[in-house]
């Protein structure tokens, strides 16, 4: 999930064809971010929420990926604080959708969420292909094909959702995906900003020594 993608800096000998993956698995998660927000809004599901969260940290991890040969530590950590803070925002409003979805009591439409957990599923699917074959490079390859692997088991779960509303004619199938989804968004952005904020501190005292 969100919190597997924490990576490090490409090292040098960042090639074309990985930056080239990056980019179509950066198109194919900030599609499906937007695509299961929208969902999420028409269909009241609030796993698709709680997946368009993972979407989001994924997209703004390939961005970092992308651009982090010219960017300090200090800058890259301060890059990563960012996103951790979004993905508790996200994270947290995702949580009072949960409440308010409980309150109502009004289960999701069932087919529009089996057909962007489909989509979602299959995007997640290219990207781990496209990212295969950097899978025994260094960290940062190594860490974005994996996140993209692990990412379907979320896709999955909200397929489970769905199969879950359909049988029960409940939301709490929707409403207990979602939640633990969060919770691992929010566990994924506590992480990313600790790490963040200790890169930062590093990247002071780096700076003051060598002044």
């Amino acid at each position: 999930m969100a919190k597997c993608c924490h990576h490090e800096a490409p090292k040098t000998g960042f090639s074309q064809r990985f930056r080239m993956a990056l980019w179509i698995a950066l198109i194919l998660n900030a599609s499906l971010f937007l695509i299961e927000v929208i969902g999420g809004m028409q269909s009241g599901s609030s796993a698709l929420w709680a997946d368009a969260l993972d979407f989001a940290g994924d997209s703004f991890n390939y961005i970092l990926s992308l651009i982090a040969l010219g960017m300090s530590l200090y800058w890259r950590a301060t890059a990563a604080l960012v996103k951790g803070i979004m993905m508790l925002s996200f994270a947290a409003a995702i949580v009072i959708k949960v409440i308010w979805s409980y309150s109502n009591g009004q289960p999701p439409e069932v087919m529009t969420m089996g057909i962007i957990g489909g989509l979602a599923l299959a995007a997640n699917i290219v990207s781990a292909l496209v990212l295969y074959a950097f899978k025994e490079g260094d960290s940062n390859m190594r860490s974005v094909w994996l996140c993209s692997r692990n990412d379907a088991i979320g896709n999955v779960a909200v397929l489970g959702a769905a199969l879950g509303v359909f049988g029960t004619q409940s939301v709490l199938p929707d409403l207990i995906v979602a939640a633990i989804m969060a919770g691992l968004g929010w566990s994924g952005g506590v992480q990313i900003i600790k790490g963040a904020l200790a890169e930062r501190q590093q990247a002071k005292h780096h700076s003051h020594a060598h002044s």
